[in-house]
C-alpha cells in the first residue's frame, strides 16, 4: 500500500511541478521586433495567400496555353465491337441475300497524334498568358508591399502606445514626489491645504491618464497580435521603442523616376497592356489559316489474331471565312486596354503625388521633432524651477503644476512627431517601390 501511495504523491508533484513550468513559459512575453512582425503578417495575411495562388492559376494558364499552340497532342483508342447490318437500310436489296447480316466483329488499336504548325491566334494567346502571369506575380509583390505598409502602421501605433504609457508613468512619479513635497511643507507650516490638495488632484489627473495609457497600449497589442496571426491573448513585449532617427531628404524627381520603375502595381498594370495587346493580336490572326498536320497508326481486323497494320497522316489547312465574334472580342479588347491605358496614367500622377507628399510630410516631421525636443526640454526646466520656487517658499504650487500641464502637452508633442516622422518613412518606402527593402534602409538611416 505504501508504494502506489508514494508513487501518487510524486506523479502529482510531477503534473504541479510542470503547470507552474508551463505557466511560467506562457507567463514570458514574445520580443517582436518590427521585422518580425512583417513577417507574421505576411505569412498569416489572406491577401497575400490569395495572390499567392493567382499565380499558381496564371502558370497553369500559361501551360495550357501552350500545349494548344506549340505542343503536340498524343492519345490512345482500342475497340472491340460485335454488330449486325441492315442491308435494306442502306438500300442494298437482292435477290437471295438476307436483310441482316452478321453479326461480325472488329477489333482496332490506334494513336492519334495532332500538331499544330502555324497557328498565329493559338500564338498570341500563349503570349498574352505569359504577361498575365508577369503581372500576377507583380499583384502578389504589390499585395506583400500594402501588408508591410499596414503591419509596419500597426507596430507604430503600438509604439506610440507604449511611449504614451511610459510619459504617464513618469508623470505620475514626479506627481508623488511634488505630492509629498507638498505635503511635507504642509507639516512644516511653511505650506497651506490647498497646496496639498492641489498637488493631490494632479496626481489623482496623472494617476487616470496612466490607467488610459496602459489601457490603449494594450489594445493596440491586442490588434497588432490579431493582424499578425498571433494569440490576442499571448504577452508580447515591443523589443523596438519608439525613437527619432533623422533621414536625408532625397529629391523628388529622382525618387518618382525610380518609383516608375520599381512599384509593382504600376508594372502590373504595364504587363496587364501587353496581356490585351496580345489578346488584340490574337483576335486579329482568328482570320489568318491554320497549318497544321494529323495522323494516325494501329492494327484493325475481324479478330484479335487477324489485325493488321494500317495508318493515316495528313496535312490541313483551317481558314475562317465569317465570324461575327471577332469583331465583339475586338471591342472587348480594346475597351480593356482603354481602360487600364487610363489606369497607368491616373496611377502615375498618383506615384507622383504620393512620393511628393510623403517627402513633405517627412521634412515637416522632422522639423517638428526639433521644436518638440526644445519645447520638451523647456517644459522640464520650467518644472524644475517650479519645484525650486515651490520649495524654498516663493511662491506657492501653482506655478508647479501649470509646469506639469506644459510637460505633459510638450512631451504629447514630441510623441506625435516623432510617430508622424516614422510614418512618414512607411508612405516614403511605400511611395518609391520596393518597400520590404526600403523600410529597413529608412529605419536604420544613422
Amino acid at each position: 500500500m505504501k508504494r502506489p501511495l508514494t508513487h501518487l504523491v510524486i506523479l502529482l508533484l510531477a503534473v504541479v511541478a510542470c503547470g507552474r513550468r508551463d505557466a511560467a513559459q506562457e507567463a514570458t512575453p514574445y520580443r517582436l521586433t518590427l521585422r518580425d512582425a512583417i513577417q507574421k503578417g505576411l505569412q498569416a495575411n489572406l491577401s497575400v495567400l490569395v495572390a499567392e495562388t493567382r499565380i499558381e492559376e496564371g502558370q497553369g494558364t500559361q501551360v495550357r496555353r501552350l500545349s494548344a499552340a506549340l505542343l503536340p497532342r498524343l492519345r490512345g483508342q482500342s475497340y472491340a465491337n460485335l454488330q449486325n447490318r441492315n442491308l435494306q437500310a442502306f438500300g442494298i436489296s437482292f435477290p437471295g441475300i438476307p436483310a441482316v447480316v452478321g453479326p461480325f466483329s472488329n477489333y482496332d488499336f490506334r494513336l492519334y497524334v495532332d500538331q499544330n504548325i502555324l497557328d498565329l491566334s493559338s500564338y498570341r494567346s500563349w503570349k498574352a498568358s505569359e504577361r498575365a502571369l508577369d503581372a500576377g506575380k507583380l499583384d502578389y509583390q504589390d499585395a506583400r508591399d500594402l501588408i508591410i505598409r499596414a503591419v509596419a502602421s500597426l507596430y507604430l501605433n503600438a509604439q506610440s502606445a507604449q511611449a504614451r504609457a511610459q510619459a504617464a508613468q513618469t508623470r505620475v512619479t514626479d506627481s508623488i514626489t511634488l505630492y509629498q513635497l507638498a505635503k511635507d511643507k504642509h507639516d512644516a507650516g511653511t505650506a497651506t491645504g490647498v497646496d496639498v490638495l492641489r498637488a493631490q488632484v494632479q496626481l489623482a489627473n496623472d494617476q487616470q491618464g496612466l490607467l488610459i495609457a496602459q489601457n490603449q497600449f494594450q489594445q493596440a497589442l491586442l490588434t497588432l497580435a490579431r493582424n499578425l496571426g498571433m494569440s490576442p491573448g499571448g504577452p508580447i513585449e515591443l523589443a523596438e521603442p519608439l525613437q527619432y532617427q533623422p533621414l536625408a531628404h532625397p529629391q523628388a524627381e529622382a525618387v518618382v523616376s525610380s518609383a516608375l520603375l520599381a512599384r509593382p502595381d504600376y508594372l502590373s498594370l504595364a504587363s496587364q497592356h501587353q496581356e490585351l495587346a496580345e489578346q488584340q493580336r490574337a483576335s486579329h490572326a482568328r482570320y489568318f489559316p491554320k497549318f497544321s498536320i494529323n495522323g494516325n497508326y494501329g492494327e484493325l481486323g475481324r479478330s484479335i489474331g487477324g489485325v493488321l497494320g494500317t495508318g493515316l497522316i495528313q496535312a490541313q489547312m483551317d481558314i475562317s471565312l465569317f465570324d461575327r465574334d471577332r469583331n465583339g472580342e475586338q471591342q472587348e479588347v480594346t475597351s480593356r486596354l482603354k481602360r487600364v491605358d487610363d489606369q497607368i496614367a491616373d496611377l502615375r500622377r498618383g506615384i507622383d503625388e504620393e512620393v511628393r507628399e510623403a517627402l513633405l510630410n517627412l521634412e515637416s516631421a522632422a522639423n517638428q521633432v526639433a521644436v518638440a525636443k526644445q519645447g520638451q526640454e523647456l517644459a522640464q526646466r520650467e518644472l524644475e524651477l517650479a519645484r525650486d520656487r515651490f520649495e524654498s517658499g516663493t511662491t506657492n504650487n501653482v506655478e508647479v503644476v501649470t509646469a506639469q500641464d506644459e510637460l505633459n502637452r510638450a512631451q504629447e508633442n514630441y510623441i506625435v512627431a516623432v510617430s508622424s516622422h516614422v510614418d512618414a518613412k512607411f508612405a516614403l518606402a511605400r511611395a518609391a517601390g520596393g518597400t520590404e527593402k526600403n523600410i529597413g534602409q529608412y529605419l536604420e538611416a544613422p
